[in-house]
């Protein structure tokens, strides 16, 4: 039995709550069970001096943490004038799965900031955010279009993301805090609607995992993916 008592193939209640902030592009706040991400996304005029006249845009990404979204208070890594590996590495994730599914082209010369705000964690901040950050990509960009800025189809897919790990000797879905701090096997899934595997990460706690173990972990992501992006569509309809 889980802790949180679902079942292997359960996700924890999702939540997409889109347009909650008034003066961002496009926003979401997105829920994961306990883990709360504020997603906003900032339309930029202009590129980075390396894609000048190439005649296309970018989408880039930036993640933290508020000090208190764990059960102690964490330091502003401003404060430190630093960002930590970890930050870098996850702002990075999330900004590459979301330029697999936009015509950079069609986007012209400007550029797209997500910011991912973690609020409240509770395990599987990455995978919430990059599910977050697909809402509020789209409603930028449908900002975009309505002011005639854009035309044709630039998001060409859905994006959306769950963790999936070997808990107590059960292949089990979403990891919450409790879970992840114990299993034995960790891995994040980042996928597109149509089911192509943009991002795998998987690592093994103490004892390595087989291939039969990564197969069935693969197929709980795929469904999970798939009632994340239903959720996507019915969030933005």
């Amino acid at each position: 039995m889980r802790p949180s008592k679902r079942a292997a193939d359960e996700l924890r209640p999702i939540s997409l709550e889109r347009h909650v902030s008034k003066h961002a592009e496009g926003s979401c706040l997105v829920k994961f069970g306990d883990t709360h991400v504020l997603c906003t996304a900032t339309l930029d005029e202009g590129v980075p001096g390396w894609l000048r006249g190439q005649r296309r845009g970018w989408v880039t990404a930036e993640y933290g943490m508020l000090p208190r979204a764990t059960t102690d208070r964490t330091r502003r890594e401003a404060t430190s004038g630093k960002q930590g590996g970890r930050t870098h590495e996850i702002q990075r994730l999330i900004g590459r799965s979301l330029r697999t599914v936009v015509d950079l082209a069609a986007l012209g010369e400007r550029q797209i900031t997500i910011d991912c705000d973690v609020i409240q964690a509770d395990g599987g901040t990455r995978t919430a955010s990059i599910t977050g950050a697909w809402i509020a990509l789209h409603d930028c960009l449908a900002w975009m279009k309505k002011r005639d800025m854009i035309t044709g189809t630039v998001l060409k897919d859905h994006v959306a993301a769950v963790s999936c790990g070997i808990f107590r000797g059960q292949p089990v879905l979403d990891l919450d805090y409790v879970e992840d701090s114990e299993a034995h096997t960790d891995a994040n899934f980042v996928l597109t609607g149509n089911g192509g595997i943009i991002e795998i990460q998987g690592t093994a706690e103490q004892v390595p995992f087989s291939e039969e173990e990564f197969i069935k972990l693969l197929g709980l992501a795929r469904g999970g993916v798939r009632r994340l992006v239903e959720l996507q569509k019915m969030a933005i309809l």
